[in-house]
Formats: structure tokens, sequence, C-alpha cells
């Protein structure tokens, strides 16, 4: 009976005794990890860089956010794809006109030369002449973190005025160049 006495005893000792509390949420840095990524809709355009009055590329501002909605900071990769618009249409995205690009942020060179302090964005210039000011297409970006996760946007530009800017900021990302040509009908 003793025994049966210290063995209540001690299971509710042992029940008063716990370890850390969790509440479902991370802590430290990991509250600070990006949830969400979004291509900014205004600023993201078709741009001539170069200040020649025809359109270089596209200019595209990437925000990544944290849990709590604030601008943050990720390294891995991102990867741009444009498109041919398709009006009226579930998925508006038609044949592909380039290839991909492929955008860095994993080292601090990578971080310093695309990071926008000013926008709180990442910004990237898409090198493709043949864009024109006066089509419609769709921008898509898929950005995968050196941790694993991966975010998913995608913007519809419409023809408007071609903003010019005379010094860029950083150079211009080229497509990458693989066995696919422009008007891939590989679509994913």
């Amino acid at each position: 009976m003793k025994t049966f006495y210290s063995l209540i005893l001690l299971l509710a000792a042992m029940a008063g005794c716990r370890g850390p509390i969790h509440h479902g949420d991370s802590d430290g840095a990991d509250l600070f990890n990006a949830v969400a990524m979004r291509i900014h809709p205004i600023f993201t355009q078709v741009k001539d860089w170069t200040g020649d009055g025809k359109p270089d590329g596209v200019e595209v501002l990437i925000e990544l956010s944290d849990r709590f909605s604030d601008p943050t900071k990720a390294d891995g990769q991102v990867m741009f794809e444009l498109f041919d618009y398709r009006p009226q249409n579930p998925d508006p995205r038609g044949s592909r006109l380039v290839n991909p690009w492929i955008g860095q942020l994993s080292t601090v060179t990578d971080q310093k030369s695309h990071w926008n302090q000013t926008t709180q964005t990442y910004n990237f210039q898409l090198s493709y002449p043949a864009v024109r000011n006066d089509r419609t297409y769709v921008l898509t970006a898929t950005f995968e973190t050196s941790a694993g996760k991966r975010f998913f946007d995608r913007t519809i530009l419409t023809p408007g005025l071609v903003p010019t800017r005379f010094t860029p900021q950083n150079p211009a990302t080229q497509p990458t160049s693989d066995a696919h040509g422009p008007n891939d009908d590989d679509n994913p």
C-alpha cells in the first residue's frame, strides 16, 4: 500500500513538471522566414532601361513577406517565364516566348545586387529585346528557397508607356540557354 501511495505521489510530481511550452508557433528566426511571395503588380513592367526609346525587357519586383506580412529577405533562386496572353481563358498563359530566366539570391553579392532598400523588394531586369510595349503578356515567377520552400505568383503585363531608366541598378538577367527555343510548346 505504501508503494501505491509513493507511485501516486511520484506521478503527481511528474505531472507538475512540464517542459517548454509550445503554442504551435516557431521560435526565433523562423518567425521572420518568408511565407509568401508576390510579383509587384504596379512596378513590374516592360521597360527601356538603356534610354534608347525601345523596350529592353521586363523589370520585375519580387516581394517576400514573413508571417507578420512584413517585407523580408530569403536566399535561393527565382525562375521567371514569359508567355503570350490568352484573353478570356481560365489559364491565360499562351505559348512560352523565351527560355526561363534564373535569378540567383544565394550569395551576399546576389543579395546586394538585387535588393532595393527603398521598395523592400528584389529587382530583376529580364533582358528580352523582342518584347513589345503594345502587347499583353503573362509573367510567372517561382521562387525556391535554399531550404526547399517554393512560392509561385503570376501577373498580367498590360500595354502602356515604356518607363525609362537611364542607369540600370544591376545587370540584366539573360534567359537560360538550353535545347528549347522561343515559342516552345512544352509549356508546364
